[in-house]
């Protein structure tokens, strides 16, 4: 169950206490919110135990409006005299600061009434034992790949989170989640021609976790298949993006649709609502609500409610990813995408975000392909969000005649993100790996920069 009753409303009567009382004492409105994890991460190298880590916190942040002032205070101390000490110190801070239109709850009528169970939390927390054999088994399975030398480490680690917020226009909300994950990465060959590769498994529920001997027999296998990289020269090419990176995209899109970037207009598509932005057939989706899924939730960061979004609809840009602030600052209505701490004010931010599966398989996109790049992974970050300007560093396989060759390392990818967006065609092979989430990815015209 992602609810977890007991202690939920017992948060909820804290926040809710909280934020009665910064109305009496002379708060126009006002909000908490309350963050408590656990965590357990194990680490395993060679055959031996490394590392055990257990760790555990619980935040609270308040949130007090004077007109159109605002301020943010926080804490980790629970107790009476320190709430109401934090209260008197947001209230000081609200006075003191300057005026922020756009500043203010969301509208009661956007309030979540209805609080989903998106199955985001597993019952049960396992023992240090249990995620070691697991982290082992993976390390294991990883060595035993013919021309692994080494291994970096093997993981495996548990959390869980507990979420409330209170509102003083009417919504109180809370859920839990928890999360498992596992990880492999090791080192390929010897001296100064080593390559290491990873592989990775995360999920709410632990069912739902890959086979260690997998993660492990993966990690092994690219590793060794990155060995003896060439380079290449510098020409431009069409370049195919795994999915291991492909989800990049995703995230270059969301920073130039961010609701604060556009207001602010620091975005290379600011002036590109309600128009193609992206080949024609794709779509990009975003799902709060999807069971289980990696970044879902079942309302956002000021109690809104959310749904499911198209954010891009054949090509054409559909909506601006907003929340309450950002969304008064463009004439506009949040789109229950508010994501918060206890330190700041609400941000824009999106949850099971996927681009759609095209029509053609990976092995159709290779096809067509007498001569290019297929990218497993991207270093760095050089995109520029204001002119859409993209470079970074990439490393992979070359493709000779639609067939993945030999590897290839220290080159360059350099674009523009216009025109990447307009040219790219998705594969048929989407999984649900990430919080964000695209199938195998084609893009012609790109410069690939070597020697």
């Amino acid at each position: 169950m992602s609810q977890d009753p007991a202690n939920t409303a017992n948060d909820l009567n804290l926040l809710s206490d909280l934020v009665a009382k910064a109305t009496r004492a002379g708060a126009e409105a006002a909000d908490a919110v309350l963050f408590e994890s656990a965590s357990l991460e194990v680490s395993y190298r060679l055959g031996a135990r490394e590392d055990l880590e257990r760790s555990e916190s619980k935040d609270l942040g308040l949130r007090i409006f004077l007109g159109q002032k605002q301020a943010i205070v926080s804490s980790t101390d629970m107790s009476t005299d320190s709430l109401e000490e934090l209260l008197q110190r947001g209230l000081a801070m609200a006075r003191a600061m300057p005026d922020d239109p756009y500043c203010g709850l969301a509208d009661t009528d956007r309030l979540c009434r209805d609080i989903p169970d998106l199955d985001l939390n597993d019952d049960g927390e396992p023992t240090p034992e249990a995620l070691y054999e697991m982290a082992a088994e993976a390390e294991a399975a990883a060595l035993a790949v013919e021309g692994v030398s080494n291994s970096e480490s093997a993981g495996a680690g548990w959390g869980r989170n507990r979420i409330a917020l209170v509102t003083s226009n009417g919504f109180a909300g809370g859920y839990a989640t928890s999360s498992h994950s596992l990880f492999a990465s090791v080192i390929a060959g010897e001296g100064t021609g080593m390559e290491r590769d990873y592989d990775f498994t995360s999920a709410h529920h632990a069912a739902d976790l890959a086979e260690a001997a997998a993660i492990g027999t993966a990690a092994g296998e690219r590793a060794v298949r990155r060995l003896n990289p060439r380079k290449v020269e510098s020409q431009k090419l069409p370049v195919i993006f795994d999915p291991r990176v492909s989800q990049s995209m995703l995230g270059h899109f969301t920073g130039a649709t961010n609701g604060i970037s556009v207001a602010r207009g620091t975005s290379f598509l600011k002036n590109s609502l309600g128009k193609k932005v992206f080949a024609d057939g794709v779509n990009i989706v975003d799902d709060p609500h999807r069971s289980r899924g990696l970044a879902s939730k079942p309302f956002d960061g000021e109690g809104v409610a959310n749904h499911k979004w198209m954010l891009v609809e054949d090509g054409e840009l559909a909506t601006w990813i907003m929340d309450t602030a950002s969304a008064r600052q463009l004439g506009l209505a949040t789109t229950g995408h508010a994501s918060r701490g206890t330190s700041g004010p609400p941000s824009p931010s999106t949850t099971n975000l996927y681009m759609q599966p095209g029509t053609c398989s990976r092995d159709d996109l290779l096809a067509g392909v007498a001569t290019g790049l297929y990218v497993s992974e991207l270093i760095g970050f050089g995109v520029n969000g204001v002119t859409g300007d993209y470079s970074r560093g990439a490393s992979g396989f070359w493709i000779e005649d639609g067939v993945l060759t030999h590897p290839v390392s220290e080159l360059t990818i350099a674009g523009n993100l216009k025109d990447m967006f307009l040219h790219i065609t998705p594969a048929d092979d989407l999984t649900f790996r990430y919080g964000s989430n695209a199938p195998t990815l084609r893009i012609d015209g790109l410069m690939v920069a070597g020697t």
